[in-house]
């Protein structure tokens, strides 16, 4: 029987580095993984494949920098609370644009924002519709009573890794500030689309191999090697974002993966320290993510939103804390702060094709704005 449990010692030096460490596109991932892990890759292979039929990993995928690619935010969703599981149902199902959906709960009852109990993500392709336009159809769907898209402008941390997170004392930090990333919206050929599409496809089983991406190159009509060229190019044009691997830490939380309980943070500074409050929190390695976001008004003014994991709240909050004192070491005022704790989650990617929007509109009987 292969070992397909995170509490393996050698799942877990392969995940703490398949999680997130692979960034880019690399014609064989699995060589990368085996080489920085220390391990040959044939044993890669057949453990990913092993996790990935036990539900221990819930997909093996190419990421792609979304923000890059589709209009996009993350949207607090106000509805009456009889409506809340309704709501995270129907998304799930029929929404494909909409990738994370959280149903959260603030710490605080009377904090900004407090009644905003659904969370989640959409990337509306650029072209097809406006964000708010996408956003107002799945109200009328979903009973919703008020949406708040708080849009990306800058990124300062995003990389699931939640095995080489595991044992992370609160305040362990990067030695160097994490550079901003900001928005870039390049052109893309209609054969680099495909490629792009073919791409962000979660691996099957069989397609965990030396050459993954073999399989893809040939439903496409193409040569490996022109696969490979187009794939590198987007990469170049940093429309490609990490080879990873995800584990199922909504089902199955593990001590071993430092998963359990979650927060969102938000922290609202004076205007003109966004960009050093960012790097200052997204410098902390326990953030899976660190963004600058705007809109955030109902949310006390907040600016900087991350996402914190750890086996219980107590150690969520220890990191909070942590983080906390670092931006008043730093001298950087914190006007309001608040967290808001994931209940429920379906985690997945988004879809960004303007052909399966078209599509899905037609079937939603809505024409978009």
């Amino acid at each position: 029987m292969i070992p397909a449990d995170v509490a393996d010692e050698i799942n877990r030096r392969i995940l703490a580095v398949a999680e997130d460490q692979v960034q880019g596109f690399h014609a064989r991932p699995f060589a990368v993984v085996a080489e920085r892990c220390g391990l040959p890759e044939e044993l890669v292979i057949e453990r990913l494949r092993a996790m990935l039929a036990a539900g221990t990993v819930r997909r093996v995928r190419q990421t792609l920098l979304s923000t890059n690619l589709a209009d996009g935010a993350l949207v607090a969703w106000k509805l009456p609370a009889e409506r809340c599981e309704a709501a995270w149902e129907w998304l799930k199902v029929h929404d494909p644009f909409t990738g994370h959906i959280v149903l959260r709960r603030s710490l605080d009852p009377a904090a900004p924002g407090a009644d905003y109990r659904l969370w989640t993500t959409v990337k509306v392709p650029t072209g097809s519709n406006t964000v708010e336009g996408h956003c107002r159809m799945l109200a009328t769907h979903i009973g919703a009573e008020d949406f708040v898209p708080l849009p990306v402008v800058g990124m300062f941390a995003l990389g699931v890794g939640h095995v080489r997170r595991a044992g992370l004392k609160p305040g362990d930090k990067l030695e160097t500030l994490p550079e901003m990333q900001g928005i870039a919206r390049p052109e893309l050929t209609p054969e680099e689309w495909s490629v792009l599409l073919a791409l962000k496809e979660s691996l099957e089983p069989e397609e965990l191999v030396h050459e993954p991406w073999s399989a893809r190159a040939e439903q496409l009509g193409i040569s490996y090697e022109t696969f490979a060229r187009l794939a590198a190019g987007l990469d170049a044009r940093k429309v490609i974002g990490r080879f990873a691997v995800f584990l199922d830490h909504t089902r199955k939380p593990s001590k071993h993966a430092g998963t359990g309980a979650s927060g969102l943070f938000h922290w609202a500074v004076p205007a003109g320290l966004e960009e050093c409050a960012g790097a200052e929190c997204g410098r902390h390695i326990c953030m899976t993510h660190c963004y600058w976001r705007s809109g955030g008004a109902p949310f006390g003014g907040a600016q900087i939103m991350g996402v914190v994991h750890a086996p219980t709240r107590e150690e969520v909050l220890a990191h909070k804390a942590a983080i906390d004192a670092h931006l008043a070491a730093c001298g950087i005022p914190v006007l309001h702060t608040a967290v808001f704790w994931s209940e429920k989650a379906e985690i997945r990617p988004s879809e960004i094709s303007p052909v399966v929007y078209a599509q899905t509109m037609a079937a939603l009987g809505y024409s978009p704005e």
